[in-house]
């Protein structure tokens, strides 16, 4: 081990302080990818009082199925005050002359930290960490000054990140209005440049969806618009790898939170014997997800940073559309009326799914061809922009990483 790598248990100390006083504070979880979440946790009946304070700058972490999950959910508190399960151990630094809080969240951040720690992981399949074990890990301490720099960067970066999540979302919420405007208030412009509906254009009442739409328009089942496609499971015995190969393996948990699924952390990977069983199962740039088992009815579409990537079982694609874009679509299903289709669809009971034949049914609302060039017209410059700040995304996550790979080299 190199001279300035010391155990992390010379810099922490564990902190136990309870709810005593009842206080009225949000009560956290902490996830795999290291953050703190709202808990969703059942509290009715329960005693409050034995609920842990976690404070500004100090960590929780879990130490439970750590070999299971692939990494240790632990993260740092960035807000003044909040209660956790006292099934977590909190900790803090003694000295933050010594070592940074930001800069030991950074080093945990490492999946290579995360490996080490599945290595010491004991007790069966799902493998807890003993704290003694967490304590004895090793991190390279450099000057206060090191650490500082090291971190301005590191939350550069974040922070770039933060601000293109929010532009991109800005961006979603103006598409996701002019296809209300256009499609839901039925707001386009007609022959005259008026808004059709409120201009008296003519509606007709559709029994099946049970909503208006314009006399012109036509309805169809998604399987005549378009060819849908199935993911593919694992091979018997096979799993998945967490470094980084030519083949990453599209979950629902992957697909995110922005109209583009792109290649980002979290992803794992094939490796290459295992590609070649289930090759014919990939998606392709612009290709529609639908994800129909689990969390049902997330729609998305893939971006450049994932053509070829195989897809899973628990999902769709659809692909070859006709009469509608694929950029309707999507705003089409993740509409009021297009989630009402798939829970429509959706059978089961607590496992619902959404099967081939029910997703082939769908019910799809079709403009007329002289609607649906305008709106393509219309919302291109947006989409064009969004994957612009995607492609953004990707490098970020990239420059992250290996930013946190080279902090095992530090030498000060």
């Amino acid at each position: 081990m190199k001279s300035n790598y010391k155990p992390i248990g010379d810099f922490i100390q564990l902190v136990d302080n309870r709810n005593k006083a009842l206080k009225k504070l949000p009560l956290i979880g902490v996830t795999v990818n290291k953050k703190f979440i709202p808990s969703v946790a059942n509290t009715i009946g329960t005693n409050m009082k034995n609920y842990k304070l976690i404070r500004k700058n100090q960590f929780a972490c879990s130490l439970m199925q750590v070999r299971r999950d692939g990494k240790i959910p632990v993260a740092l508190m960035k807000e003044d005050e909040a209660i956790i399960s006292q099934a977590y151990p909190v900790f803090e630094i003694m000295d933050t002359d010594k070592l940074l809080p930001q800069y030991l969240m950074m080093w945990m951040s490492r999946s290579e930290f995360d490996r080490e720690a599945c290595f010491y992981a004991v007790g069966g399949v799902r493998g807890s960490l003993e704290w003694e074990d967490f304590c004895a890990m090793q991190l390279p301490v450099p000057s206060a000054e090191k650490q500082k720099e090291i971190v301005k960067e590191y939350h550069t970066i974040e922070k770039r990140i933060q601000l293109n999540e929010q532009l991109n979302q800005k961006l979603e919420e103006t598409a996701q209005a002019i296809y209300k405007e256009w499609f839901v208030d039925f707001g386009f412009p007609d022959e005259n440049g008026k808004p059709y509906k409120s201009s008296g254009g003519k509606m007709v009442y559709c029994d099946e969806l049970g909503v208006e739409i314009p006399m012109e328009w036509d309805i169809q089942d998604l399987v005549k618009l378009s060819t849908i496609k199935s993911g593919k499971r694992l091979p018997k015995g096979k799993t998945l790898v967490k470094d980084k190969t030519n083949y990453p393996y599209t979950r629902i948990a992957n697909l995110g939170s922005f109209k583009y699924t792109f290649l980002s952390e979290g992803f794992e990977y094939l490796n290459e014997n295992t590609q070649k069983q289930i090759s014919k199962y990939t998606v392709s740039i612009n290709d529609l997800i639908i994800s129909i088992v689990g969390t049902i009815g997330v729609v998305k579409i893939i971006d450049s940073s994932l053509d070829g990537a195989n897809l899973t079982e628990n999902c769709m694609k659809v692909i070859d559309l006709e009469k509608v874009s694929v950029d309707y679509l999507y705003y089409y299903l993740n509409s009021k009326i297009g989630q009402k289709e798939i829970e429509n669809r959706t059978v089961g009971g607590v496992q619902g799914k959404l099967p081939m034949y029910n997703i082939e049914s769908l019910r799809i609302i079709c403009p007329n061809r002289t609607i649906m060039t305008k709106f393509d017209k219309l919302v291109k410059s947006i989409s064009n922009t969004q994957k612009s700040y995607i492609f953004e995304f990707v490098k970020l996550f990239q420059i992250r990483d290996i930013l946190l790979a080279k902090m095992a080299t530090i030498k000060d």
